[in-house]
């Protein structure tokens, strides 16, 4: 089986999976709602049931796909190490932006006197 990130490096495979963070699909509109044609949409969806990114049921004529998360915790346990990373930054900006803000000595002197 691929690894997560092989499977979701195919852009795609990230736009159904996208599609399904919503709600349940079937193939006819997962083929309409991101213009794919029908063979290409059940090639990345097979790819996607194998690596356990999603689940069908059969619903009368159709098939009904839904996302499966859980394949996502490889992913999202990597990032965990960035999000650190960028909360840090985000956080400093955020103080730097505040300072920013504050009026200077001078800003002060000249809003008494209005």
């Amino acid at each position: 089986m691929d690894s997560a990130f092989e499977v979701i490096a195919e852009p795609n495979r990230r736009a159904i999976l996208s599609l399904l963070v919503s709600s349940q699909h079937s193939v006819g509109e997962i083929e309409r709602q991101l213009a794919m044609p029908q063979p290409a949409v059940s090639k990345h969806l097979r790819i996607l049931r194998d690596a356990g990114f999603v689940e069908s049921t059969v619903d009368a004529q159709r098939r009904v796909y839904r996302l499966r998360p859980e394949p996502l915790q490889e992913v999202d346990a990597w990032l965990a190490q960035f999000r650190r990373f960028w909360s840090a930054r985000v956080d400093a900006l955020e103080r730097r932006l505040e300072e920013m803000d504050e009026p200077t000595p001078k800003q002060r002197k000249t809003r008494r006197r209005r």
